[in-house]
């Protein structure tokens, strides 16, 4: 048994100290993760890819004892959790913002340039849409996590998920369809 297959085992059992240790030893990964989830983001939020790995540490703590298998359902389950706390620093900003004294300053549409407000909408609107493609088909949801978020390779996905990379790839596609139709 490897040592991150047996700190999960250890942090499915309620061993605090073993969340810690498993952190410690996946750290680059997790880095590499908050990294890409960020730069995903682009400058909506004001974490930094550290505040992000410890936000998550520290939702993964108050979570306590988790059932996971391995190295790559851990990764999946930790980009779940670092889009959620992205997600919760932006529903923030925006309900700190409305109302305050903005200023609002007209543009035509063909001057129109994407501001901070309509990315948070829209990372709000992609949040929305996958919980309602959850509704749907949850795998589909996991799959556009461990891709799109984690930067998994279908393979590797295949791996997590105990299904086919043919499957990976059409549900890939399935979940693509849906959020175009659904943010269109």
């Amino acid at each position: 048994m490897g040592q991150v297959t047996s700190l999960l085992s250890a942090i499915g059992q309620g061993e605090r100290d073993a969340l810690g240790e498993l952190y410690a030893l996946l750290y680059p990964e997790l880095h590499r993760l908050a990294h890409a989830r960020l730069r995903r983001s682009g400058d909506l939020t004001l974490l930094d890819t550290t505040a992000l790995l410890h936000e998550s540490y520290l939702r993964f703590e108050k979570s306590g004892a988790l059932a996971i298998g391995d190295r790559g359902q851990f990764m999946a389950y930790a980009a779940r959790v670092m889009r959620s706390v992205v997600v919760d620093v932006v529903r923030k900003r925006q309900s700190e913002r409305r109302g305050g004294g903005a200023i609002h300053v007209e543009l035509d549409e063909a001057q129109a340039v994407s501001t901070p407000d309509q990315r948070e909408s829209e990372l709000l609107r992609v949040h929305e849409s996958l919980a309602e493609l959850e509704a749907i088909d949850a795998r589909l949801v996991q799959v556009v996590e461990m891709r799109y978020f984690a930067g998994m390779t279908e393979v590797e996905i295949a791996g997590v998920l105990g299904v086919a990379v043919r499957t990976v790839a059409r549900d890939w596609e399935k979940a693509r369809l849906f959020l175009h139709a659904s943010l269109r």
